[in-house]
């Protein structure tokens, strides 16, 4: 009988000090996130790219120069 009490705050212990080491690592976890860029979508092939890598002409935005000349030119549209 005190082979299986002596099993048993062993594993209370252990599950008390898994339990608090997780929810003291979830506390630390919001420095290590990473921040999302906002995302625009091509006008000529439609694809999301992120902002800060698109091209922009008046209120277009375009995911590659080539589609920013061809979104330019009359009825390229």
């Amino acid at each position: 009988m005190g082979l299986f009490r002596l099993l048993f705050w062993i594993a209370l212990i252990a599950a008390a000090f898994w339990l608090w080491r997780r929810l003291s690592t979830k506390k630390a976890s919001p420095r290590n996130q990473q921040t999302t860029l906002p995302m625009v979508r091509c006008a000529q092939c439609g694809i999301h790219v992120p902002q800060d890598q698109a091209l922009q002409a008046g209120e277009q935005w375009y995911c590659s120069r080539a589609h920013l000349e061809q979104g330019s030119k009359p009825g390229g549209h």
